[in-house]
């Protein structure tokens, strides 16, 4: 299975398929997690794959019915300032060690990539000069030609794997996502994870960057942009017809197949089936997005999620787009899960699997499209100016096999990288929640205060309770300044266990909780069953923050020193426990 030999890997600028890789040793490691254009330098680099084992126009969509709204964020830490550490670097590869898909379950090989001889040698990635941007498009919008160069590119990708180590094969290429997602890389003595944090979208920007150069690289066509996956919109709800082809280089038969043949997506979804018409989910969707991109995420790390400098814990908190709709769109892809768990969801409802789906790379083109439209919507929403994050590094081949070091702030701007999206109409944002369930103010006599509810120990029933707001009746300008966020501090659960519950605004216990169209509804809460690094006792505890300051406009709420707050628990409540619930007022 191993052999004794290292190989050089030249830094070549030709494409064709390389097979001067060779196995140092190949044994496998452990730890867990769960659930360029090229530059100039013309060096050698000696490579192994040892590891050591210590190491906006809507055609005809109605607004009724929305069942799906869902927001909020997860994370230990708010809004406040965030004191310097020190960016994460990147990984020591040498210290790459076997990946697992849950505490008791490994990846049965390794993700781990081929090793630069001396990463300290290994240089910045710098870009090229471009004569043209490449552009990505829409995929349900794509003509024959394109499909055609698509797939000629991916089962070329395919063919590369007759060399198990070649970086350039499509394995290697999923195996990128496995290595840093599902626990294969530490830093600082501590599991290294891209998701759940600030990092998300940087990394995979970069992911998806080299990908794409390499599939262009395969096909001698320097111009080819992936498709992004328009899920966004009515007429992309859907697997793209290009990817639903069996028999194609962009199929994967390990797919949910009640999923195919033109269903419509359900960006809520969380393993359970909505019995409803193509218009209502089409409705919700847009409703989803709405909520995620506009009133969850006015603030930055709403959007980008938790800060995560080296040092600190793995996984401290997802922003509003990687919450949902991201997550929710891997599992309605992936494979159905079982009650016995001999399946996992693969292979897109898996992070350690999903990149072995062509329909990942359209996914993630399509999530971070909502990078770029979540800046365009103004006010602050705008990237992150914190060192730590500007100056976190990432390890990446290039399409000519040469190893690169990145770093996020250079990839802050798609069009600077030579990229960028075919226009697409974005109706979500007109579909602000208008309906409401009270005419008027709930009658508080009716609801106990918040001290007498929590802490809570079981959330296993809808919970209604009074809560004071800091401040009444704000100007405009203190709106602009502060943002008032619903905050649910030390949230507990077993992580292993699928968790939802809802939150609404001005309603009681009574609340019809399937109707979600309404102006009351503030978002969701959702957690799919998933490994934190070496918590062995599946006990996570984290933050829940709802931005309100727009919801307590629409349902005139604004002048009211008091308000009414009810949680509706929709999946494992009574493995939640909440410690206590308060309304800040957090600088964005």
């Amino acid at each position: 299975m191993a052999s004794s030999s290292s190989s050089t890997l030249p830094l070549c600028a030709n494409k064709t398929p390389s097979s001067s890789f060779t196995n140092t040793n190949s044994s496998f490691f452990a730890k867990p997690s769960q659930l360029f254009l090229h530059g100039k330098r013309n060096q050698n680099f000696k490579f192994s794959c040892n590891a050591n084992s210590d190491k906006n126009n809507l055609e005809a969509v109605d607004r009724r019915n929305v069942l799906l709204g869902l927001g909020g964020l997860y994370g230990a830490a708010n809004l406040a300032p965030l004191a310097t550490a020190a960016p994460i670097p990147p990984p020591d590869l040498k210290s790459c060690s076997k990946a697992h898909i849950n505490d008791k379950t490994e990846v049965s090989y390794s993700c781990c990539p081929p090793i630069p001889s001396d990463m300290d040698s290994v240089p910045y990635y710098k870009f090229s000069s471009m004569p043209k941007l490449r552009i990505r498009p829409a995929a349900h919008a794509a003509d024959e030609e394109y499909i055609a160069k698509y797939q000629l590119a991916t089962s070329r990708m395919r063919e590369l794997d007759k060399d198990p180590f070649d970086p350039l094969g499509f394995k290697q290429q999923a195996n990128i996502h496995c290595a840093y997602c599902n626990g294969a890389y530490k830093i600082g003595g501590k599991e290294l994870q891209v998701h759940f944090s600030w990092l998300f979208f940087p990394f995979h920007r970069w992911y998806l960057y080299f990908y794409e150069r390499i599939l262009g690289s395969l096909i001698n066509d320097p111009t080819f942009g992936l498709p992004y996956w328009n899920w966004d919109h009515p007429k992309g709800m859907r697997i793209p017809p290009m990817f639903d082809r069996e028999g194609s280089s962009l199929y994967d038969e390990k797919r949910n197949q009640s999923h195919r043949n033109g269903t419509i997506i359900d960006l809520g979804h969380f393993g359970q089936e909505v019995q409803t018409t193509q218009l209502q989910q089409m409705t919700n969707n847009l409703t989803i997005m709405y909520r995620q991109m506009i009133t969850n995420a006015p603030c930055p790390l709403l959007f980008f999620g938790q800060p995560y400098p080296l040092g600190t814990d793995p996984s401290p908190g997802m922003g509003t787009i990687e919450n949902i709709p991201h997550t929710p769109v891997h599992i309605w892809v992936g494979s159905r899960l079982d009650e016995n768990n001999t399946k996992h969801g693969e292979d897109m409802g898996n992070f350690y699997s999903a990149g072995l789906d062509p329909l990942f790379y359209s996914h993630h083109a399509n999530v971070d499209r909502m990078w770029s439209e979540w800046k365009a919507l103004g006010g602050k929403r705008r990237d992150l100016t914190h060192k730590d994050w500007l100056n976190s590094e990432f390890f990446f081949y290039d399409e000519n096999r040469n190893p690169f070091r990145v770093k996020v702030r250079d990839c802050l701007d798609s069009k600077k990288m030579g990229f960028d999206y075919a226009p697409m109409p974005t109706p979500w944002r007109n579909f602000k929640p208008i309906r409401k369930s009270n005419a008027g103010k709930v009658n508080l006599s009716s609801v106990p205060p918040a001290s007498r509810v929590f802490p809570l120990s079981k959330l296993d029933r809808a919970i209604s309770f009074s809560i004071d707001r800091p401040s009444s009746s704000r100007t405009q300008q203190e709106k602009n300044e502060q943002e008032e966020m619903l905050t649910f501090n030390n949230i507990k659960y077993d992580d292993s266990k699928y968790i939802r519950f809802d939150v609404f605004l001005n309603v009681d216990k009574t609340v019809n909780a399937d109707e979600l169209d309404k102006a009351e509804y503030a978002g969701s809460y959702t957690s799919l069953p998933h490994v934190h690094g070496d918590n062995v006792s599946h006990v996570t505890s984290v933050t829940f923050q709802l931005a309100i300051t727009e919801l307590l406009e629409d349902i005139g709420l604004e002048d009211e020193d008091t308000i009414a707050v009810t949680v509706v628990p929709k999946k494992g409540g009574e493995e939640i426990s909440i410690e206590a619930v308060e309304i800040k007022l957090v600088n964005c």
